[in-house]
């Protein structure tokens, strides 16, 4: 019996695959430029760097469950997966499917099959699209003991072309990721253990969080409200002033772990055991300055003493 989980989300910014990989014509115009002079060497060195940090939550035992986004591929994957296991990791196994992203990054996750298991017929996959495919959620039902628990991965379209131009899309995900935890709930029942989490590209108090994904700070709500609602986490480290990713000098809470109904009531057999967590910050902060250390895709930016430019979020459940 597992009487104790730890359950991570990172975005580990940009986990290409070798320039010389095969990959799509149309991606490989979009980010060939980005990709020059990354090698195998320069592959590995951030693998060994993400392997750092996921080594390091959970007390050094690495997350249970781990959901990552900005991966090209599964053989970089299976390299990360491997990196971690030959420095005195955990074996993960992967949760993978290809996206149609314009940049071609996924959703995937790594989890412990010691603790849970699941399948492809698991495993499923939406593309958010508004004119064309923009990121993606990814749900999959782990099986852990005699009980289903589902994550969905989460990466929303970006602020890129402007926070509010680009919002409608971020809606438009809220509105999708909202209509499957009903779904989900109607799959297999009202209390089941489901855990949206990911780069939500918007902070917790946006609308397409607030009011399309229906992902609010009011526990009395989720617990007794007809609607599909979710518990945003992340409420109390946003009021210590506290964010995942730092930008133009200021902190946002971009990435997010929300939970269902049956996780508050703790009907599902899971419940909330402590706050959520931003993890890993005393290792991955720069030495003089805020945010995040970025280890870079563009051979001009490149820092191979760098991470990435979020920080990982963490939550326990216990049984």
């Amino acid at each position: 019996m597992h009487n104790n989980l730890f359950i991570a989300f990172w975005n580990v910014e940009n986990l290409f695959d070798i320039e010389t990989a095969d990959r799509p014509e149309k991606i490989k115009k979009m980010i060939q430029k980005d990709l020059d002079g990354w090698n195998e060497a320069i592959l590995g060195t951030k693998l060994a760097q993400l392997s750092k940090v996921i080594r390091s939550m959970n007390g050094g035992a690495g997350p249970d469950l781990m959901g990552v986004c900005e991966v090209e591929n599964r053989n970089v994957l299976e390299k990360l997966a491997g990196k971690i296991a030959s420095d005195g990791g955990r074996t993960y196994q992967i949760a993978h499917a290809d996206t149609s992203d314009n940049r071609g990054i996924d959703v995937a996750f790594l989890y412990d099959p010691a603790i849970a298991s699941t399948s492809p017929a698991e495993m499923f996959q939406h593309w958010i699209v508004k004119r064309y495919a923009t990121r993606e959620l990814f749900q999959v039902n782990f099986h852990i003991d005699d009980k289903i628990i589902v994550l969905v991965g989460n990466h929303w379209p970006s602020r890129t072309a402007g926070q509010y131009e680009s919002e409608p899309y971020r809606m438009t995900a809220g509105e999708t990721l909202s209509y499957w935890i009903q779904r989900i709930k109607e799959e297999l029942g009202d209390d089941v253990a489901i855990i949206a989490l990911g780069d939500f590209n918007d902070e917790p108090f946006n609308r397409s969080i607030r009011e399309y994904a229906l992902s609010i700070n009011n526990k009395k709500l989720v617990k007794n409200g007809s609607n599909p609602y979710l518990l945003n986490l992340m409420w109390p480290l946003l009021t210590e002033g506290k964010g995942s990713h730092y930008y133009g000098s200021q902190w946002n809470m971009l990435d997010q772990i929300m939970i269902s109904r049956g996780i508050v009531n703790g009907k599902s057999a899971w419940q909330q055991d402590g706050n959520a967590q931003i993890e890993a910050v005393a290792l991955m902060s720069y030495p003089k300055k805020a945010g995040p250390r970025r280890f870079g895709i563009k051979s001009t930016e490149r820092d191979t003493e760098g991470f990435s430019d979020h920080y990982p979020v963490s939550i326990k459940l216990r049984k």
